[in-house]
């Protein structure tokens, strides 16, 4: 079940047995709106209609928990807050593989708990034997397995067992040599749930602080299409936190956008399973 996200100082209230939030306190926990602490980071979009729709997300995830536990479909996963961007044309450039980097001030995944794959270069094992090495001697580095190409070409060729390896850990990464040849290993599954890959030059030497720098941001890819959807936020998350993400990964993802805020057509707030909730909209040109 999500959780309603907590107050500034780190506490959610209302949680019963089993760390499960009781629905009548989680409602009005995830209906209180916060204290503001924060500055706006774009004179775009206006931070207290951020935090409107972050409360009233939280209230919708809320309601929607407690509606599954009374007909007795228990959920434990995070939801995700997500922010959609609306272009008003499509870019030309060409469609990568590669996921842009966006700095925001709360990770979304926890280090000490989250669980990563790593995808790396090998051959006939040896590159794969190596960053096993390297990673065991990372302390609380979070990668809990390590795929060589060879492997995942041979033990993962069906549809079921790709989605199984999705669905196993928090975060992919990959050596950025391999990364062209992965949409085509990995499937359709990783992209629709937007897991794939994360590049890492693991010809350098800091494998964990670009872990960390990885683990830090949340990402973008874009498409030619004329959406651009960005994750901000988990519903573990403060309310203050996912706002104050929110706000940084607007302008962050904007700034890597053709023609930047000149091509902005609205932006929304959504959740899986919500509506989504206009923040902004630009002016007719």
């Amino acid at each position: 079940m999500p959780r309603a996200p907590a107050t500034r100082a780190g506490t959610t209230t209302g949680v019963g047995k089993g760390g499960r939030m009781k629905p009548a306190k989680a409602a009005a926990a995830a209906s209180t709106t916060t204290k503001t602490t924060t500055t706006t980071t774009t004179t775009h979009v206006d931070v207290e209609q951020v935090r409107k729709a972050v409360n009233a997300l939280a209230t919708h995830l809320v309601r929607a928990a407690n509606e599954r536990d009374a007909k007795g479909l228990f959920e434990d996963d995070a939801e995700t807050y997500s922010v959609l961007i609306s272009l008003r044309k499509a870019p030309k450039e060409p469609t990568s593989a590669r996921l842009i980097a966006v700095p925001v001030p709360h990770a979304l995944l926890d280090l000490e708990t989250a669980e990563l794959c790593l995808i790396v270069k090998d051959h006939q094992g040896e590159g794969h034997k190596e960053a096993k090495k390297r990673v065991a001697e990372m302390a609380k580095c979070g990668v809990a397995k390590v795929l060589g190409i060879s492997k995942l070409k041979a033990n993962y060729k069906a549809h079921e067992q790709k989605r199984k390896l999705c669905d196993s850990y928090d975060m992919f990464l990959a050596d950025d040599r391999v990364l062209p040849i992965l949409p085509k290993l990995l499937g359709k599954n990783f992209f629709k749930k937007k897991k794939q890959p994360v590049a890492l030059d693991l010809t350098k030497k800091d494998w964990v602080a670009q872990v960390h720098r990885a683990v830090s941001a949340t990402y973008l890819h874009v498409s030619g299409g004329t959406c651009v959807n960005v994750k901000v936020g988990k519903s573990t998350m403060d309310v203050e936190d996912i706002v104050e993400n929110t706000m940084a990964a607007i302008d962050g993802a904007v700034s890597k956008i053709p023609r930047r805020w000149g091509n902005v057509q609205s932006i929304y707030m959504k959740t899986p399973d919500s509506v989504a909730l206009p923040i902004f909209t630009a002016a007719p040109e």
